[in-house]
Formats: C-alpha cells, sequence, structure tokens
C-alpha cells in the first residue's frame, strides 16, 4: 500500500478552519496531490486530558473538504458515540481498545453504516491485546505519543510494536493498515515507515510548514523512500 499523509487540524488555525482545510487539498493549477485524507482529534477530557471538539465540527471539515476524513475519538463510551461519525459521513471511524467494550460489534456496526472501522492503541497497551480480532477492522492506529496533546515527541520505543504489526498482518494476509499518530515529522516519519506504518497522522508538521503542500509532498517522499523496510513481509 502507497503510505498516506493525514494531517491533523488540532494544530491548524480552528479561527479559520476552512481556509486551513484548503491548504492539505489538491492544488490543480500547481499539479500538487495534497493530503491523502484529514484527520480530527475528537477528545473528551475524560479518556484524555484535554479537550477539543466533537461532532458539529466533525460535520463542518466533512462540509468543507473533499478530502476523506478520518475521525480519532479519544473518548470514553467509544461504543455509543462512534456511529455517530459514521453517519456524519466520516470515511473512517477509529476508537480507542481501552474506550470500547464490544470492539467487534462496533467495528460491525461502522461498516454497516458505511464506515471504515479503526482500532487505536495507547502506547502501553500491548498490540496482543487486540490481536485476535484485527480482521474485522480496516486500519490499526498505534499511537506513537501519549494521547491528548499535539507537539509531543515521537516515541521510538514504539518501533518495535509497529514492527510486530507489521509482520502480522503480513502472516494473515490482511488488508490492514497499520496508522501512527503522534510526534510525525521529516525526521520521525522514515523510522516509522520502514518499520512498517503506512498511513501518518503529521500535525505541527504540516500546519506550521510555511507551506503545508510541500510538507506533505516532503512527508510522503519520505516514508515512500523507507518503505522498503516491510514491502515483502
Amino acid at each position: 500500500m502507497e503510505p498516506a499523509i493525514h494531517p491533523s487540524i488540532l494544530n491548524c488555525d480552528v479561527a479559520h478552519l476552512a481556509r486551513e482545510l484548503d491548504r492539505v487539498a489538491a492544488d490543480p493549477s500547481s499539479g500538487r496531490a495534497g493530503a491523502d485524507g484529514v484527520h480530527v482529534d475528537v477528545m473528551d477530557n475524560h479518556f484524555v486530558p484535554n479537550l477539543s471538539w466533537g461532532l458539529p465540527v466533525v460535520q463542518a471539515v466533512l462540509a468543507h473538504t473533499p478530502l476523506p476524513v478520518d475521525a480519532h475519538l479519544m473518548i470514553e463510551a467509544a461504543d455509543r458515540w462512534a456511529p455517530a461519525y459514521a453517519e456524519a459521513g466520516c470515511h473512517t471511524v477509529t476508537a480507542h481498545l481501552e474506550a470500547s467494550t464490544a470492539p467487534v460489534r462496533l467495528a460491525r456496526e461502522l461498516h454497516r453504516l458505511g464506515s471504515q472501522a479503526g482500532i487505536a492503541l495507547r502506547p502501553a497497551t500491548p498490540l496482543e491485546a487486540v490481536a485476535d480480532v484485527l480482521g474485522e477492522f480496516d486500519m490499526l492506529l498505534i499511537m506513537t505519543v501519549e494521547p491528548g496533546f499535539g507537539g509531543q515527541s515521537f516515541i521510538d520505543a514504539m518501533l518495535p510494536k509497529i514492527e510486530r504489526a507489521r509482520r502480522m498482518v503480513g502472516r494473515r494476509g490482511l488488508e490492514l493498515r497499520i496508522q501512527v499518530d503522534g510526534g510525525v515529522s521529516a525526521t520521525t516519519i522514515g523510522r516509522a515507515a520502514e518499520a512498517g506504518a503506512d498511513v501518518f497522522v503529521a500535525g505541527s508538521a504540516v500546519y506550521r510548514a510555511p507551506d503545508a503542500l510541500d510538507a506533505v509532498d516532503q512527508l510522503r517522499a519520505l516514508a515512500s523512500a523507507h518503505r522498503h523496510g516491510y514491502v515483502s513481509c
């Protein structure tokens, strides 16, 4: 699978949200492809110690971008709230394993509603906790920081976890993308790609760059250049 770059709007200028979404969309005049999706972090100040936005903002994002919307739910009671994001039109809805009591049932409900289903793991949650049900999901999100705040440093100790996940996916012949979120930048994306990740959430690295599309292009090129580490797995 080709690397995909999903800028996180957690780091954008929220006062000009529509403009910020346009900054990462394809630019026909220059021929640049733009980002592959938009990552929206939903936080409830309970599952994580931060409060961001909820369904109304996600609906606004959906109305103002042609890009697929990737909703990352860092909230309690994910089983209850996640289906609304699928109904709203999100391409992918990702809930945390730690916040779901019935992740397989949730994945099937998201699929029924027309969304892809993702499952996320905090850094301390072992991969083995979700190993037996990976076939129910379209994406596995391995957090490379503690969830809750943007601008944190990439946790290199997560690289072996990504490698194990890629080997597991390869052995089972699953069509499962591996996403990393947290500290993704031009200096870390190569290591994550070589370990086996193929979807990269980047906030500060994109939205704090002078040219967001240039940053997206650079990140994609770096991920592509390092993906040889797992192509044959």
